[in-house]
């Protein structure tokens, strides 16, 4: 059941605070994929590179988000259990991009692959996040 509805309908994202003010944007949403972007600007550490805070947490976000539409279908939501991540690169400017894709849907456990590139492509952390489903209450 979606809290809006108690039904069954595929869960729509709605940015929390922290995601408005890291400048997220929803890009695509589906139980098979959730794509949002990010701007680095606003969003950097103390020498100029993309804090990798802000990138675990917009990653979290589109996983969890990933996890509640999954979840959804269910008539359950999705709470996060575990998130890693492996910063490979980073970034001084530009939008990233962030790609949740499912690793295993199911009715207990979402675990997504998290993926956030910088424009040219190339992948600059990579998160895996596990969400555990749980009974909407009444």
């Amino acid at each position: 059941m979606t809290p809006e509805t108690g039904s069954t309908e595929l869960w729509k994202i709605t940015l929390g605070e922290l995601d408005e003010k890291m400048g997220v944007k929803i890009v695509e949403e589906s139980v098979d994929r959730v794509v949002a972007t990010m701007p680095v600007e606003g969003n950097r550490q103390s020498f100029g590179l993309l804090h990798g805070g802000a990138s675990l947490a917009v990653g979290e976000a589109v996983g969890s988000w990933a996890a509640v539409i999954h979840a959804s279908t269910l008539g359950k939501t999705a709470v996060g259990v575990d998130v890693s991540a492996t910063h490979h690169k980073s970034a001084r400017e530009g939008l990233i991009t962030i790609t949740a894709t499912p690793i295993h849907l199911g009715g207990t456990l979402a675990t997504h692959e998290v993926l956030i590139t910088n424009e040219a492509g190339q992948r600059l952390c990579t998160l895996r996040i596990t969400n555990l489903l749980l009974d909407r209450k009444a």
